[in-house]
């Protein structure tokens, strides 16, 4: 079992991901902001993510400012992207199930609780 900031760690890499196959052209600043990070780590996940094979950068062929790069997920991108997203679903599937047996647990005890005996011994 992976810990809670290895889970967050791989959520920001699957969003970052999602993101980059969206719109090539996002810059850094404008990832960090829609996945909720901070600028720095937003250049590190990429980083990781070129250094990985998983995402590669391109300078834009139309613009005129040819410093602009953009992000393309390539191959072994597009297939970590989706065992990403498997292990994401699963996780949030478990966590569901949990989260509706223990909502179950709370609506009987408060059934239980507020029964008209309990309520008139107030």
């Amino acid at each position: 079992m992976s810990s809670r900031r290895d889970q967050q760690q791989e959520d920001a890499r699957l969003r970052v991901m999602r993101l980059i196959g969206e719109n090539a052209e996002l810059s850094t600043r404008q990832i960090a902001k829609r996945v909720g990070v901070s600028n720095g780590s937003a250049y590190y996940i990429i980083n990781a993510l070129i250094k990985k094979g998983f995402v590669k950068l391109d300078n834009f062929k139309k613009n005129p400012r040819k410093k602009q790069y953009v992000y393309l997920l390539t191959p072994e991108g597009v297939h970590e992207k989706y065992l990403l997203a498997f292990r994401f679903i699963k996780r949030k599937r478990l966590e569901f199930e949990s989260l509706r047996e223990e909502i179950k647990v709370l609506e009987n005890e408060i059934e239980i609780n507020s029964s008209p005996e309990t309520s008139s011994n107030k």
